[in-house]
């Protein structure tokens, strides 16, 4: 199928076109004639699916048809709710694509920076909002944005809205939103808390699901370093030592744990930027733009503030830190593998998180192949164990990610196998 295909107007189609799409994702095909028909929907698909075109097309298409020779003063009828900035950002970039030819205005509006530029870009007059919870709260309540005229609502990304504490921020939007509205409610997974949500926003909505819920993408290779905490930097470096990896998005628990890994990699000699809550919204702009250009070679990340990152054929993604909630780790590998690209997952395991490993296997329904050849193998296989790993040699590479990855060996082959692990020396062959 073709864009053409869906009846769409011909000022998106040619956006569409000057932006080189040609064939709308999964998602798109299938959600794109529900919103323009009107009704309500409940999309369930991964990140990198092609999520926010599926929404933006359909919108544009309808508010330029109602424009028709309106020229009054615009008003808001589309309100899209996201949790973060970078996504609300890329949201409104998004927007600007696909209705560069429509003469339909949008703003977005966050929190952490000065409001006087979103609130003169909302008087002059907005027909689509782009906004995070907190910062649209504070200006309806000002009396900045007036919602009397929406006719479409969005809410994106509930899962991470859920994970973010926004339930009540949610829940206040919307009692101040019209009651008859067109609404679209996306989100990566779709746990139970998360269904009683939509079936306050929906109404008799249809269902699109293009993938299996908390399933990971074909297109990547994931593999686990089995390694101990205190070694993780030297494995991280090691990893890097392969100049065929161009960038890397880093993912770490905390923000604190995403400085520290900067200044590991700027002892290395590597070029590193963090980007987390902590920092402000002009250096994490900064940050994103020099890893897009490659000016920066590794991107460090909280799971918040990646959920918004975009970046077109990224094929590493190194989980530092396993993440304590197994959908994260579905989202956070979603950042590499997307459009058919192929990429890569790796992620360092130490003993105290095998259990959240164990919880990411079941969740995925994959047994995570283990890359036993590098030179920090875990020597500590209890949590009160005190034994620290001996470096071997450091001559081992990750395999290349446009080669597929290998079956993962049974438990007793795993185990035979470590046994003999810490008496072997492993040498890169590279790549077949």
């Amino acid at each position: 199928m073709t864009f053409d295909e869906l009846d769409l107007i011909e000022p998106i189609l040619n956006a569409l076109k000057n932006e080189g799409y040609t064939s709308p994702t999964p998602i798109q095909e299938k959600s794109i004639p529900i919103i323009l028909k009107g009704g309500d929907l409940l999309g369930c698909a991964q990140t990198g699916t092609g999520k926010t075109a599926a929404f933006a097309i359909p919108i544009l298409q309808q508010l330029y048809n109602q424009k028709g020779d309106n020229r009054g003063q615009r008003k808001i009828k589309a309100l899209i709710v996201t949790p973060t900035r970078e996504l609300a950002i890329q949201i409104g970039e998004s927007f600007a694509s696909y209705g560069k030819n429509t003469n339909l205005k949008h703003a977005v509006i966050f929190g952490g920076v000065s409001q006087s530029s979103q609130v003169n870009a909302i008087k002059s007059g907005v027909e689509i909002l782009i906004a995070t919870p907190g910062r649209l709260l504070d200006l309806i309540g000002q009396g900045v944005v007036k919602m009397n005229e929406l006719s479409i609502f969005v809410l994106d990304e509930a899962d991470r809205m859920l994970d973010m504490g926004f339930i009540h921020d949610v829940k206040k939007i919307l009692k101040v939103i019209p009651e008859k509205r067109q609404s679209l409610f996306f989100s990566a997974t779709m746990p139970e808390s998360i269904m009683v949500l939509a079936s306050k926003i929906l109404t008799d909505p249809r269902k699109v699901e293009v993938t299996p819920v908390s399933s990971t993408a074909e297109t990547i290779q994931q593999e686990v370093f089995f390694v101990d905490a205190g070694n993780k930097k030297d494995l991280l470096i090691h990893v890097l030592e392969d100049e065929s990896i161009i960038t890397a998005l880093v993912f770490t628990r905390t923000k604190h744990g995403a400085d520290k890994v900067v200044k590991i990699l700027a002892k290395a000699n590597v070029k590193a930027e963090a980007i987390h809550g902590n920092k402000s919204q002009n250096a994490r702009q900064k940050a994103l733009k020099n890893f897009k250009d490659h000016s920066t070679r590794v991107l460090v990340a909280t799971d918040i503030a990646a959920r918004g990152i975009d970046i077109d054929e990224l094929a590493f993604v190194i989980n530092y830190e396993i993440p304590n909630i197994p959908e994260t780790y579905v989202h956070r590998i979603g950042r590499t593998g997307r459009a058919g690209n192929n990429g890569k997952a790796i992620s360092f395991c130490d003993v105290e998180e095998r259990a959240y490993l164990k919880d990411i296997q079941k969740l995925i329904d994959i047994q995570l192949p283990v890359n036993n050849e590098h030179p920090f193998p875990a020597q500590n296989n209890t949590p009160e164990g005190k034994a620290k790993a001996q470096p071997q040699q450091r001559n081992a590479r990750p395999s290349n990610p446009n080669k597929r990855p290998q079956a993962s060996k049974s438990s007793s082959e795993r185990a035979t196998k470590s046994e003999a692990f810490t008496k072997k020396k492993w040498t890169w062959k590279g790549d077949k």
